[in-house]
């Protein structure tokens, strides 16, 4: 043992304790290498957790059911300098011992140290690992993680892009590389997504690559019954949002769409196979922007079917603002009747405040102050002209 802690600190603790680590965390690293004493019959877990860890008393109670086999601070001690040696300060420590309390138990010298020497390998730094660690404990105590990221760094093309879906869960990387990940990569790439194309969907919806091979297949063949074909351009977005429900919602919520826009079959597939992300919007939505579109700026079913995009912009921020805007110019005489309502919806709010309240200025005076009124959520009784 004590050889163990010896290595540990020189290995790990090539650099004092950095500031942010506990008084208590410190005192322990510091006295890392004295002689091993045998096991305390009496050691308190859930005090150690609280006193030296820095979890809260509730993250404690909790985390010491699994530790409850520990009889010593000995292998505990050196997992933290280890942690201490990765620049991890007192917070990520807690938050590392929260997420997988059983971490404290990994070895050291056997396990941990020689995943550190392995990611050195692959280029990463000790801040980077560092991060690995304290998103994803439970998968790094594990060897295979080395050739885990060996794989996915040149996938997602950057270990921030790695690290990026690990926020929001590491189930990934669990994933067996040849029953799941590989046929996944290999399946979407027939698809004709570029690698690019790949690592953005995964970065995105990261379950994608944990996925059965049959559940993205499936998801595949729904795409195209939505009539998004492989290889085109809405075929990623049709994916990650199909990724998000079961087939029944999809089928329900084409329905809802086909009911509240009025459309056909046939235009329903024309707007879904042009923005998949309609998919995604909220009833609630979809219900004001049909009330808006169809029934206050008069646009005809089939017009917003063919320019769903429509369907996908902030109704108070910018569809009803600038409806009120071409609406006023147009009645006063100042823009063409035949301009065409979607085309000033697309542009940009720099391009549109260019294109149509910079030229009218003189002509009227106070359309910028009621423009800017309508994209708070205001709507100015009428726009004045003089």
């Amino acid at each position: 043992m004590l050889h163990l802690r010896q290595r540990v600190l020189s290995h790990l603790l090539s650099a004092a304790p950095t500031p942010s680590t506990s008084p208590l965390l410190r005192h322990r690293l510091l006295s890392a290498a004295a002689p091993a004493i045998s096991p305390n019959p009496s050691f308190a877990v859930e005090e150690y957790l609280v006193a030296t860890c820095g979890l809260t008393r509730a993250q404690a109670l909790k985390a010491s059911s699994k530790l409850s086999h520990l009889k010593s601070s000995a292998n505990p001690d050196a997992v933290l300098a280890f942690l201490a040696g990765l620049g991890l300060s007192g917070a990520d420590v807690a938050a590392v011992v929260a997420k997988d309390p059983q971490f404290l138990c990994a070895g050291v010298e056997r396990t941990l140290s020689p995943i550190v020497d392995g990611l050195t390998g692959l280029g990463l730094s000790r801040s980077e690992i560092a991060r690995l660690v304290s998103l994803a404990p439970v998968k790094f105590s594990r060897r295979s993680v080395v050739s885990k990221v060996e794989y996915y760094l040149p996938l997602f093309g950057s270990i921030d892009n790695l690290l990026r879906p690990l926020k929001h869960g590491s189930g990934f990387l669990g994933s067996h590389l040849e029953r799941v990940v590989k046929p996944n990569v290999k399946l979407l790439a027939e698809c004709g997504l570029g690698a690019c194309d790949i690592a953005k969907l995964f970065i995105r919806e990261p379950r994608m690559i944990s996925a059965k091979p049959g559940r993205v297949l499936a998801m595949v063949a729904c795409a195209e019954r939505l009539g998004v074909p492989r290889g085109s351009g809405m075929f990623r977005q049709a994916l990650h949002t199909i990724s998000c429900f079961s087939e029944d919602k999809i089928a329900a919520k084409l329905d809802y769409l086909k009911k509240t826009l009025r459309w056909s079959d046939g235009e329903v597939r024309i707007a879904v196979s042009k923005c998949p992300v309609l998919l995604s919007r909220s009833n609630d939505v979809l219900q004001r922007l049909s009330e808006f579109l169809i029934s206050e700026a008069g646009l005809e079913p089939a017009y917003i079917a063919h320019r769903p995009a429509m369907l996908t912009y902030s109704l108070e921020g910018r569809l009803r603002p600038r409806y009120y805007v071409v609406k006023f110019l147009k009645e006063s005489g100042l823009l063409n009747h035949d301009r065409d309502y979607y085309s000033m919806v697309v542009v940009s709010e720099k391009e549109f405040v260019e294109k149509f309240i910079c030229p009218h200025k003189q002509a009227a005076p106070h359309l910028a102050e009621d423009y800017a009124a309508a994209c708070t959520g205001q709507v100015p009784a009428t726009f004045r002209f003089t």
